[in-house]
């Protein structure tokens, strides 16, 4: 008996196996004007990389950093950044089937310009990094996505060499370990990535650890980090020195193994790295120059966790900020904040290259993009 081919049945199933979840990228921005779309959200076309808008919120102050609950449900922003004497957090509700963000509550931010938020994976914590002072703070999640009153909050107040920049502590961002049992914080002003054990059990879950702290190069100034997928390395992005330093990992234990440049070694000054990211399958790994060089490095990621540089991407804009890759390791998207575009590259998984695609938007003074999966 020969078996009948459904060639219709198969179709059906490959169609919906692409669409039975969509890919949604989450725009931040720095802006004050309250009647401005200050976060936008798009849907990601998969095949052409075009961005199609779903919706946005206004009456919201500089939400210049954004980041996603781990089921999608929840957007969590800081906002009133760059605001003195001001700083929070706020908590909204995504709805994709009604194409609503709503805005939920906000808290306290526990310091002056913060500018990161990292949510645990449990969903039940958030943590922020507050830039001006250098301090983080530590949120409860409540039930119906809203913020929580502030639990903790450690201040600092230790600078480094360079009297201009590093005169105090300036915490820039707050990176769970692969284990979501340590937290990170790289600290511009400090030279030091700091570190804190986290327990979730704890209604104040971060405890100090026999090593607090983790010495970088004088005048680096440590500003995002990231882990490899094999959970065996870290990968730190120093703004000032325009450099990545690569960490073994384990156990809350960074051991330097690398340092190397994130833009061509002839040029001098003149540039600020910016953002750090690695692509899913582990080979990869893209950091964002900002100034002389508007662009994104690329390099290709050792057995042993090394880094070796292979070309670069101009971001098409100035002043790349953050940029995201998506879960599938397809798309790369990159924010220019002075030129205001958002720009979409598809990803060659193969030679790690860049490629412009179909998308392309304008927003003013775009700071953040996260995608997401729902």
């Amino acid at each position: 008996m020969k078996l009948k081919i459904n060639f219709f049945a198969i179709a059906f199933l490959v169609t919906f196996n692409l669409f039975s979840q969509n890919t949604y990228v989450f725009l931040g921005s720095y802006n004050r004007d309250k009647e401005t779309e200050s976060i936008q959200v798009y849907q990601l076309d998969t095949l052409k990389g075009k961005l199609i808008k779903v919706t946005s919120v206004k009456n919201v102050i500089n939400p210049s950093y954004l980041t996603l609950s781990p089921n999608g449900k929840y957007v969590y922003a800081c906002t009133e950044t760059k605001t003195p004497n001001a700083g929070s957090i706020s908590s909204f509700e995504f709805n994709p089937e009604n194409k609503t963000l709503t805005f939920l509550n906000k808290q306290s931010s526990g310091g002056e310009n913060p500018v990161y938020v990292s949510v645990h994976k449990n969903g039940k914590w958030l943590v922020n990094a507050n830039y001006t002072e250098g301090s983080v703070s530590v949120h409860p999640i409540l039930e119906n996505g809203q913020i929580g009153a502030l639990a903790q909050n450690f201040q600092y107040t230790d600078g480094s060499v360079n009297k201009e920049r590093q005169e105090r502590s300036h915490v820039h961002s707050a990176v769970f370990s692969p284990q979501f049992d340590y937290l990170f914080l790289p600290d511009l002003g400090a030279d030091k990535i700091r570190c804190y054990a986290f327990d979730e059990t704890l209604k104040e879950p971060l405890k100090e650890t026999e090593n607090p702290f983790t010495k970088t190069d004088l005048e680096a100034g440590p500003r995002h980090f990231t882990f490899h997928p094999n959970q065996k390395f870290g990968y730190c992005i120093e703004e000032m020195a325009g450099a990545i330093s690569v960490y073994d990992y384990e156990n809350g234990t960074l051991k330097k193994i690398q340092r190397i440049n994130t833009h061509p070694d002839q040029i001098k000054e003149g540039f600020e790295s910016s953002d750090i990211h690695i692509s899913p399958d582990g080979k990869f790994l893209y950091a964002t120059n900002r100034g002389k060089e508007n662009n994104i490095a690329i390099f290709t990621i050792a057995e042993n966790g090394l880094l070796k540089n292979i070309g670069y991407q101009s971001t098409l804009g100035k002043h790349p900020r953050i940029f995201a890759i998506d879960e599938s390791g397809k798309f790369l998207i990159a924010t220019n904040v002075i030129t205001g575009n958002v720009i979409v590259f598809r990803r060659n998984t193969t030679t790690g290259m860049l490629k412009k695609t179909g998308g392309k938007i304008k927003m003013e003074n775009v700071s953040c993009v996260q995608i997401k999966q729902i």
